[in-house]
């Protein structure tokens, strides 16, 4: 493999890291099954967490595969945005993805954790407060999440990348996502483990990520696009 196949190869897999990220995060989402919601009983807790700890341990991997694509296509509209001359929005991009990527690296964690040992260990109320915990998490990252579609739609737009129909699709899912940051009813959708959160906030964010990094696929960057030969050039009168 000649060094151009290789930087091309290398090259289209980091613009498609959000379609990857959206493989694996889907497999993860299936796989680990239907968290029980805020308040739930202690024995719903443990028949969830310790009952099928395997199956949550398992998808704890996926979950982790799936966060480490996430901030490489963070970095892939990094690098493009400041190649187009959007540096800012670029380093919004990388600020955005870091604090998202530490919040979901908690809820990995909490979760295995409470799979692992805790749940089954018989205390009610750590494993009633880190399931809540959880929730919590999921609301508050409404806001770096909104933060990073942001810093996208906006700098592939003013680098001319994105039609104004899609910057307008991209503006609705910032405000989509970020009202999931006051998903705090006590219970029914608007609850912080009501639909909004389980569904339709992750859904938005999960289009939004697959469909620009396909726009980074569509927009590779000349330096690493082959180029035609050049014609051999004429020879010197005589």
């Amino acid at each position: 493999m000649d060094a151009s196949t290789t930087v091309n190869f290398w090259d289209r897999l980091w613009r498609s890291s959000g379609i990857i990220f959206g493989i694996f995060f889907v497999l993860a989402y299936v796989f680990y099954g239907l968290q029980p919601k805020v308040g739930a009983s202690a024995d719903t807790l443990v028949s969830f967490y310790d009952g099928q700890r395997m199956r949550i341990l398992m998808a704890t991997m996926l979950f982790g595969t799936s966060v480490l694509f996430l901030l490489w296509f963070a970095a892939a509209i990094r690098s493009v945005l400041h190649d187009a001359g959007q540096g800012g929005w670029g380093a919004a991009a990388t600020a955005s993805s870091a604090a998202l990527g530490g919040m979901l690296w908690v809820l990995v964690a909490v979760g295995s954790a409470l799979a692992y040992s805790i749940a089954g260990l018989g205390n009610g109320a750590l494993t009633t407060g880190l399931n809540d915990l959880a929730w919590a998490c999921v609301v508050v990252s409404a806001f770096p999440r909104a933060l990073l579609i942001m810093a996208g739609t906006f700098g592939l737009w003013r680098a001319k990348m994105i039609s104004n129909a899609l910057f307008g699709v991209g503006v609705a899912a910032v405000l989509l996502v970020l009202v999931g940051g006051t998903t705090w009813a006590s219970n029914g959708i608007w609850a912080p483990s009501g639909e909004y959160t389980r569904f339709v906030s992750p859904i938005i964010g999960l289009v939004w990520i697959v469909a620009f990094s396909r726009v980074l696929l569509a927009r590779r960057s000349p330096s690493t696009t082959p180029h035609a030969p050049e014609p051999p050039a004429a020879a010197p009168a005589s």
